[in-house]
C-alpha cells in the first residue's frame, strides 16, 4: 500500500519530492523518485510485502519501470508460472511479478491479477505508459489531461501542486446528489479518476490517451441451478481463500470487529477455519445508542481473538472535523469517516494491516433501503391514480417522514423511485437552477434484464460501494499508514454472488440469508438476532448541541453564497427544521459543512 505519482516530462527530482510529501501519510517507510528522458516517476512506500530496500519503487528493469499502489495477492502464484517461463526474480515482491507479467502477457497481465491496485509503468519498446486500476475501484487513481501534459497521483492534491485548477460546477452538483464525486469526474475541471476495472495507455510521442475496460460485472441473469447447499459450500471455499490470501503479509496482521455480520465471519474464518491467533479492533462510543462494542467483545471472546477495544470520545472526532479534508482532498460527506480514521489511527499503534468486512451488504442483500424497496414494491402494484390519491392524503400530514413517502408515491417506476430515496437534496428547492443534468453513466445497472431487487444492489457496487465506501476505508486509514484489505470483495466472490439466487441472499424477511448462514457454522445465531446498526457517529445530536454554534458559523451566508446557484433560504430552513428538531436533518448538514471547510482549504478565492 503505498502512493504514486508520475508525469510524462523529465521534472527536476527536488519538485517530484516535494509533490510525493504532500501524501507521505500514504507510504512514510521510502520516499523514491526517478526522472527520465520523456517522464518522472515517484513513489512513496508503505512497505508490507518483502521489506528490503532492494522492493523500494520506482522499480526499474531493462529500460521497464513502475510505480505501483496496492496488493496482488495471488503474486506467488503468477510468479511461479513465469519462473517456469524462464524470468528470473531479484526480489519477492508483487511489484516485480507485475512489471514481468506486462513483459509476458501484455496488456493482459491485469486479468491475471487478484488484488487492490493502481499502477503505471514506462514501455521503452513502445514508448507508452500503460496503468490499470483494478476491478472494483478499492485503490485511487487520479490524473490530469490538458494539451501535451498527462500526470497521474494517488491522491488529488499532488495533483493540484502548482496549478490553478478549476472547480468544475457539473461535478459541484454531483456531489451534492451523492455526497461524494462519482468516477470518472473530480471537482476539478481537467482531472479524473480513472474508472474502476479500466486499463488505459498514454502515447509520450503522440499524446494520445486510450481508455479499456477489462472487467465488469454481468448486466444479464447467470443464476446458478444447483442446491442451495451446493452454492452455500462454493460460497464458504471462495471466502476461506479469500481470508488466508489477506492474511499474508511480512508485517502485523490485524482485523476491524464491530461485532456485525460482516467482519464477525471475516474474524471467525481467520481464527476457527485457519486456525490464526488475530489481533482484532473495536471503536467504543460514549454515547450508548450508538455503541456495539460490547457486541465485538463478545463475538472475540467466542472466537479466543486478542481483542482491544478503542474508546472514541466526542472531542477526538471534533478534532478531525477541521481536518478531515487534510486527507480525502474532494468534497465527502460520509460522516462515518471520522470514526474510520480514530480506528484506523489507535488500530496502528499495534499492526500494519487490518481486515475489514466491508462489501457484505451490497452483494447480499443487507441494506435498510433495499428491505424498504421490497416493502414499497407491493404498493407499486396498485393503479397509478390510487397511489397518487395515497400520495395525496399523506401530503396533508405534519410528519416530515410521511410527506416523504407522499413524494415518493408521485414517482412513476419504481427505479426512479430508489434513485430519489438515496438523494441528499431536492435539487429544485437547493439550487436555483432548474433541470440540473445528473450523472448517468451507471444507469444501465439499474435497467438490466435482471430483477428490480438484484438491480439496486449491482447499482450500488458500481456506485457508492466504490465512490462512497472504497474512498472512506482508503482514505481513512492511509491517513495513519494502516493498509486495509476487504475478503468479502475478492472479484470471484463478487462474480460468483452474481450467480446466487435472489432467495438465497433474501429469505423471510431477513437479508444476507446465506452468509449469515455462513457464519452461524462458526458463532450462534443468538448472537445476532438483533437491528442491523450501521457504523455512524452521532451527528444529529452534536449538531443540535455542542457543534451548534459551528454549524452557524460555518453554514453563514458569506460561506454559502460560494456554493454555485445555491439557494440559501432553503438551507437555513433545513438547518433550522434540524435545530427545533422536527427534521432529522444531520446528512445534509454534514454535507454541506464539509464541502465548506474542503472549500476553504483548497480554493483560492
Amino acid at each position: 500500500m503505498c502512493g504514486i505519482y508520475g508525469i510524462n516530462k523529465p521534472q527536476p527530482k527536488q519538485k517530484t519530492k516535494e509533490i510525493l510529501s504532500r501524501a507521505t501519510f500514504r507510504g512514510p517507510d521510502f520516499s523514491g523518485v526517478k526522472s527520465a528522458e520523456s517522464y518522472s516517476f515517484g513513489h512513496n512506500r508503505l512497505a508490507i510485502i518483502d521489506l528490503e530496500e532492494r522492493s523500494n519503487q520506482p522499480m526499474d528493469d531493462g529500460g521497464y519501470s513502475i510505480v505501483f499502489n496496492g496488493e496482488i495477492y495471488n503474486y506467488a502464484d503468477i510468479r511461479s508460472g513465469l519462473l517456469e517461463k524462464g524470468y528470473v526474480f531479484s526480489t519477492d515482491s508483487d511489484t516485480e511479478v507485475i512489471l514481468r507479467a506486462y513483459i509476458e502477457y501484455g496488456e493482459e497481465c491485469v486479468e491475471h491479477f487478484n488484488g487492490m491496485f493502481a499502477f503505471v509503468l514506462f514501455d521503452p519498446a513502445k514508448n507508452l505508459f500503460f496503468g490499470s486500476r483494478d476491478r472494483l475501484g478499492k485503490k485511487p487513481f487520479y490524473y490530469f489531461i490538458k494539451n501535451d501534459t498527462f500526470e497521474f497521483a494517488s491522491q488529488l492534491k499532488q495533483l493540484a501542486f502548482e496549478k490553478k485548477l478549476k472547480i468544475d460546477k457539473r461535478s459541484e452538483k454531483l456531489y451534492f446528489r451523492y455526497g461524494y464525486v462519482p468516477e470518472p469526474y473530480t471537482i476539478y475541471e481537467d482531472v479524473f479518476k480513472l474508472e474502476a476495472g479500466h486499463s488505459f495507455t498514454y502515447d509520450l510521442a503522440t499524446h494520445v490517451f486510450k481508455k479499456k475496460q477489462y472487467w465488469d460485472i454481468s448486466t444479464h441473469n447467470t443464476h446458478s441451478s444447483d442446491s442451495y447447499d451446493v452454492i452455500k459450500q462454493e460460497l464458504k471455499t471462495l471466502l476461506i481463500d479469500s481470508v488466508e490470501s489477506r492474511l499474508h503479509a511480512d508485517v502485523p496482521v490485524g482485523l476491524f470487529l464491530s461485532g456485525g455480520v460482516d467482519s464477525s465471519l471475516v474474524t471467525a474464518i481467520a481464527a476457527k477455519e485457519l486456525g490464526q491467533k488475530v489481533n482484532t479492533f473495536s471503536i467504543k462510543f460514549s454515547e450508548s445508542e450508538f455503541d456495539e462494542s460490547n457486541y465485538a467483545k463478545e463475538v472475540a471472546d467466542l472466537l479466543g481473538t486478542t481483542h482491544h477495544t478503542l474508546e472514541c470520545k466526542p472531542e477526538d472526532m471534533l478534532a478531525l472535523i477541521e481536518n478531515i479534508s487534510e486527507y480525502y482532498d474532494e468534497p465527502y460527506n460520509d460522516s462515518s469517516s471520522l470514526a474510520m480514521m480514530i480506528l484506523a489511527r489507535e488500530t496502528k499503534k499495534h499492526v500494519t494491516v487490518a481486515l475489514s468486512g466491508d462489501g457484505g451488504d451490497e452483494l447480499f442483500w443487507g441494506y435498510h433501503n433495499y428491505f424498504r424497496m421490497k416493502k414499497v414494491s407491493t404498493l407499486y402494484k396498485m393503479p397509478k391514480i390510487v397511489r397518487k390519491f395515497t400520495s395525496a392524503v399523506l401530503e396533508k400530514s405534519s410528519n416530515y417522514r410521511l410527506k416523504k413517502i407522499a413524494d415518493g408515491l408521485k414517482i412513476d417506476s419504481l427505479e426512479e423511485l430508489f434513485l430519489y430515496s438515496n438523494r441528499l437534496f431536492d435539487f429544485e428547492k437547493l439550487f436555483h437552477q432548474k433541470n440540473i443534468s445528473c450523472q448517468e453513466e451507471y444507469k444501465k445497472y439499474l435497467y438490466s434484464d435482471k430483477s428490480l431487487f438484484e438491480r439496486i444492489s449491482d447499482y450500488d457496487i458500481k456506485t457508492y460501494m466504490n465512490g462512497d465506501i472504497f474512498t472512506k476505508v482508503d482514505r481513512a486509514t492511509m491517513a495513519y499508514s494502516l493498509e486495509a484489505r476487504t475478503p468479502l470483495v475478492d472479484y470471484k466472490i463478487v462474480e460468483f454472488s452474481q450467480t446466487i439466487p435472489f432467495e438465497y441472499k433474501y429469505k423471510g424477511g431477513e437479508g444476507k440469508y446465506i452468509l449469515k448462514d455462513i457464519l452461524y457454522d462458526y458463532l450462534p445465531k443468538e448472537l445476532f438476532t438483533r437491528p442491523k446498526s450501521g457504523f455512524t457517529v452521532p451527528l444529529k445530536n452534536w449538531f443540535r448541541n455542542e457543534l451548534k454554534e459551528y454549524v452557524y458559523e460555518t453554514l453563514s451566508a458569506e460561506n454559502l453564497k460560494k456554493i454555485d446557484d445555491i439557494n440559501i433560504e432553503h438551507v437555513n430552513e433545513l438547518i433550522e427544521a434540524h435545530m427545533n428538531g422536527s427534521e432529522n436533518n444531520y446528512h445534509q448538514i454534514w454535507t454541506l459543512l464539509t464541502y465548506v471547510k474542503w472549500r476553504e482549504r483548497y480554493v483560492q478565492e
